[in-house]
């Protein structure tokens, strides 16, 4: 059944109400577990400040705004594909998040590890989508300007899209409220993507997810008083891969997901320049962080990002039309 305006409004509204609720309880309980955010010394002076504040908060708005999913369409496969690839990599992002905070290990997971942790749940969500759901293994350009047939190729492109969206949504968050807020806009487009590429069900997930940040925004927001950590970024990005995977329009994430491809890419800029340069084209890399060494405000850095994430899911949804028709 396709969910009406007003149920999703429900939905969302339950999630905002839950979370609010567990901040409660879950912050004072991280503060006496001493789960506190670890900041880099090179990075913004002001993010000193931040230095112990209780992170890990994905525990109590990612988990719960997933499992609430389940509640408004318990029998959807859809819907039980995308929760469990967005538990698998919060999953793997709170296994980062332990080691660096409670184990004292500052590098957290290895890269090869989260890589080797990730890809397994990429591929069984192709498994999923092509065995299950029977979906094809073509892929379709944004704007429907061409549609390229993948075949055995399909899973490991999966894999490949996974792992650079879901770190690419993880390396946003790095400032307070930027992720929270960033990500509204983006399951808001992938709810209206939802409906119109004939996966109705998947608009309860974007619904129950924009309500479960909207509830963290509560606390997250400037000055916050707890950090989601990989645990919750993790499992954003996993949620958002997987709702472009199963709702087929895995190339158009590029541009709902625009602000979270600038970030990747500032990363990606500024290795490749500093290893064959010896220069830095940025400050400070991801480049909202380039943004406050310049001196603005993190007010201001996070207001820009809602605002270039508002216009790729825009983007998004103009390109939709030629794909959907």
């Amino acid at each position: 059944m396709e969910p009406s305006g007003l149920l999703l409004l429900l939905a969302l509204l339950l999630s905002l109400a839950v979370v609010a609720a567990l901040g409660q309880l879950a912050i004072p309980l991280l503060r006496r577990l001493k789960v506190g955010q670890r900041v880099r010394d090179d990075g913004p002076q002001s993010h000193l400040k931040k230095m112990g504040t209780p992170t890990m908060g994905g525990l109590f708005f990612a988990l719960p705004g997933l499992l609430l999913c389940l509640l408004w369409a318990p029998e959807s496969l859809a819907v039980r594909a995308l929760v469990l690839m967005a538990l698998a990599f919060g999953a793997v992002g709170f296994v980062d998040d332990y080691l660096k905070v409670v184990k004292r290990q500052p590098l957290g997971l290895r890269a090869r590890h989260k890589l080797a942790l990730q890809t397994p749940a990429a591929l069984l969500l192709a498994y999923w989508a092509m065995s299950r759901l029977g979906l094809s293994t073509m892929v379709t350009v944004p704007f429907g300007w061409a549609q390229v047939q993948l075949g055995w190729l399909y899973p490991p492109f999966v894999a490949l899209l996974a792992i650079f969206a879901g770190n690419a949504v993880n390396i946003t968050d790095g400032a307070d409220g930027l992720l929270a807020g960033a990500i509204v806009p983006s399951l808001g487009a992938y709810i209206l993507i939802a409906r119109a590429m004939s996966q109705p069900s998947l608009a309860w997930v974007g619904a129950s997810l924009i309500g479960a940040c909207l509830g963290f925004l509560i606390y997250n927001r400037y000055p916050a008083k707890v950090i989601m950590g990989d645990t919750g970024s993790l499992a954003l990005g996993g949620a958002l891969t997987a709702m472009a995977v199963l709702t087929k329009t895995e190339l158009l994430l590029v541009l709902v997901g625009l602000l979270y491809v600038l970030e990747a890419g500032s990363v990606i800029v500024q290795v490749i320049s500093f290893q064959t340069t010896g220069r830095r084209v940025f400050r400070m890399s991801p480049v909202h962080h380039h943004f406050e060494l310049l001196g603005w405000p993190e007010t201001r850095v996070v207001a820009l990002a809602w605002i270039v994430s508002c216009a790729g899911a825009l983007l998004g949804l103009l390109a939709l039309s030629g794909m959907a028709g």
